[in-house]
Parts: structure tokens; C-alpha cells; sequence
């Protein structure tokens, strides 16, 4: 076999491998996990992470945080509770990078150097600004250049690969915009990250009228009691159609059915959606057996979640930060020396 066979250089344990994708993902530190946070982001994150295909980087971003009102020790004490239970739902530090935005300083410095190329014009159009601002009587800037720091966050890292539901992906364009303006003044910085949308169904609020979010009261927390999560899971909105038990239902725009496609096997689907559409069945009933799916998956969660220390916890994100600092680091220094910042050499 010759030194040039491709084989050869497959074989050796010396050729340079080929980088892994990686994988940036934050979430805001509302408190306690809820259902939506978990079928709609996290359980995916877990999957990702157990594959081993991409090197997975998962952020608790609290700067993104105090875009709106908030209370300074009330945020400390959400950030304790989502890292420990992302922690418990998976998302091991021993196999991933999980830090908190804020230990990074890198993130906000990042941010402010991409304002200078991020269009005015661009951020008024962002949807979630209109959607959040509406009505207000304080808005701040920070709500207005958020998908400014969100840039920054992706791009840090370089990350190539950015899992997002539909309501984020004008955030991320905005980002892939970013890198191509970057790239153009200053040279070739960074990647354009792709997006990897999400399979999960959009799960609704409790309310039936808008997606689950704990500023709209509308979330079961995951870790809650379980006759609490029952009484909020029973009263639930479901299909407007089913005014009596022996109306026929709609599964296909009913938020119960959603739920079921995200937890429940397909024979369980099909049994439900059969005895739902011929009034077989009442949606306390189709709750119930929904109820049994929850419990399935997250027994073993409560279990590995009493068994976590916050003392274990905070060291896993000051570890995690570590990491993130390594690569944060080395971005900036690169970002600086294009950008012709700095009396310092790089």
C-alpha cells in the first residue's frame, strides 16, 4: 500500500482527523425547566450529546436575561435551578460544555465589536423585538440589540451547526448576515453557522393560545410534584370542538395530541387519535394516559435530580467555562487583530 493510498491515511493514527461540527445552543435561565423547554430543546441536546457525532457547547445565557426587568437575586437563584436541572436531564458536563454566558466575558465584548457592522435597519425588524416591546412602557436597548449578543454568542465559538425552532431563525439569518459582513471588511473570521431545525412539534401553552412560557403563566414545570403537574396537565386546553364527551375531537389541532406525538409510541398515538376522533374516549382520558408517558420519562430525572449537589453543579459550569474561555480567547485575539484593536500583541 502506498504512503498516498487514501486508505493508508485513514489508517493512520497520525493524519489529521477532520473537526467535529459543533454545536452552540443557549437557553434563558427562566427557573425551573418546563415541558416546553424540555420536548421542544433539551431532550433534543441530550440526544445529540449520547450520539457523539458533533462537539455539543450549551449555554445558560443570563445576559440575554436582563433585556427586560428583573431582580438581581431572583436571577441568581434561576440560574442555580436550570443548571441543575439540564444536569439532570442530561446535559453532562462530562460529555459536553455547559457554562453560564456571563462567566465568559468574551460573549459582551464579542457583541459590541459586531454592532459595528449589524445594520440599524436589520434589528428593527427582528419579530420578537415587536412581539416583546409591544405595549411597554420600558423598553430597553438591550431587548433591541439581543440578536446583536446573539450573534456573538455563535460566533465565538465558531459553531457550525445551530439547533433553533422557526421563531429563531430570523435571529439566526441576522447572524449569517453578520459573519458575511465580518468576513468582507476584515477577512475571513468566521463561518456561517447553518441552522438544525428542530423536529419536535411547537407545544402550546396550558392556555391552548400561545407557546409555552413562563412570563405567560402557561408551563407545567417539569420537576414539579406529581399530583401538581396532574392538576395543571387535567385542566389543560384541548380541542375548542369538544364542548361535551361524546362530540367527536380533532387530534390534529388539539395541544394534548402534540404532547402525545412527542412522548407517546406510535401505537399509543394511533389508540388515542381513534378513540379521540370517534368520542370513544373524553380528554381526561387521553390526559391520563399522556400522564403515564410524562411519568415514564421523568422518574428517573426527579431521581438523578435529588442526587445532584449545587456545590457538583457550580463546579461543572466553572469547568465548563474554563473550556469556553480556551476558545473564546483565542477568537478575540484573532477578532482584535483584524479589527486593528488594541496596543498589545496578539
Amino acid at each position: 500500500m502506498s504512503p498516498e493510498s487514501p486508505l493508508a491515511t485513514t489508517l493512520d493514527p497520525d493524519a489529521p482527523r477532520k473537526p467535529k461540527p459543533r454545536v452552540f445552543s443557549g437557553i434563558q435561565p427562566t427557573g425551573e425547566l418546563h415541558l416546553g423547554n424540555w420536548l421542544g430543546a433539551v431532550r433534543t441536546w441530550r440526544a445529540q450529546i449520547e450520539e457523539g457525532r458533533d462537539d455539543t457547547m450549551f449555554c445558560v445565557v443570563d445576559a440575554h436575561a436582563i433585556t427586560v426587568p428583573y431582580e438581581a437575586a431572583e436571577l441568581r437563584q434561576k440560574i442555580d435551578a436550570f443548571a441543575i436541572d439540564l444536569i439532570a436531564c442530561g446535559i453532562d458536563p462530562e460529555k459536553t460544555t455547559l457554562f453560564v454566558q456571563s462567566d465568559v466575558r468574551e460573549h459582551t465584548e464579542l457583541a459590541w465589536y459586531l454592532a459595528g457592522v449589524t445594520p440599524y435597519g436589520e434589528l428593527g425588524r427582528m419579530t420578537q423585538f415587536k412581539e416583546k416591546g409591544e405595549g411597554k412602557d420600558f423598553v430597553s436597548t438591550g431587548l433591541f440589540t439581543y440578536p446583536v449578543l446573539m450573534s456573538a454568542d455563535i460566533l465565538l465559538y465558531k459553531a457550525t451547526i445551530v439547533p433553533v425552532g422557526e421563531d429563531q431563525i430570523q435571529h439566526l439569518e441576522l447572524a449569517r448576515e453578520t459573519v458575511r459582513r465580518f468576513n468582507h471588511r476584515f477577512g475571513p473570521v468566521f463561518v456561517e453557522p447553518q441552522p438544525r431545525l428542530s423536529t419536535t412539534p411547537r407545544v402550546m401553552g396550558l392556555d391552548g393560545e400561545s407557546k409555552m412560557s413562563k412570563s405567560k403563566g402557561n408551563t407545567i414545570n417539569l420537576f414539579e410534584p406529581k399530583e401538581e403537574f396532574w392538576q395543571k396537565l387535567r385542566t389543560a386546553f384541548t380541542d375548542p370542538q369538544r364542548l361535551t364527551r361524546t362530540d367527536p375531537g380533532r387530534p390534529e389541532l388539539c395541544n394534548i395530541f402534540t404532547m402525545h406525538k412527542a412522548v407517546s409510541d406510535a401505537q399509543t398515538q394511533s389508540e388515542v387519535a381513534e378513540n379521540c376522533t370517534g368520542a370513544k374516549w373524553g380528554c381526561v382520558d387521553c390526559k391520563k394516559v399522556l400522564m403515564e408517558g410524562f411519568e415514564r420519562e421523568l422518574v428517573p430525572l426527579r431521581a438523578k435530580r435529588e442526587a445532584l449537589s449545587m456545590s457538583h453543579v457550580r463546579q461543572a459550569l466553572g469547568d465548563g467555562a474554563e473550556k469556553a474561555r480556551r476558545i473564546a480567547t483565542e477568537t478575540m485575539k484573532e477578532v482584535r487583530e483584524v479589527m486593528g484593536l488594541g496596543s498589545l500583541a496578539t
